[in-house]
């Protein structure tokens, strides 16, 4: 399965889930509404702004 980064568009319409931070870490985890998200084909994929760290996606 593909994993898409914080900053990178989406390729498609979809919702996509957290998968963790690009340093590696899952720790703290993001807020319930920020682990899976809703984005329209080239949308940027968003960092956890709970945080503010990067995080890959799918």
């Amino acid at each position: 399965m593909m994993r898409y980064k914080t900053g990178q568009k989406a390729p498609r319409t979809s919702t996509y889930a957290w998968v963790c931070y690009t340093d590696g870490t899952q720790v703290p985890l993001p807020t319930k509404e920020e682990m899976s998200i809703r984005l329209t084909r080239g949308e940027t994929f968003p960092p956890i702004r709970s945080c503010n760290k990067a995080a890959y996606w799918r």
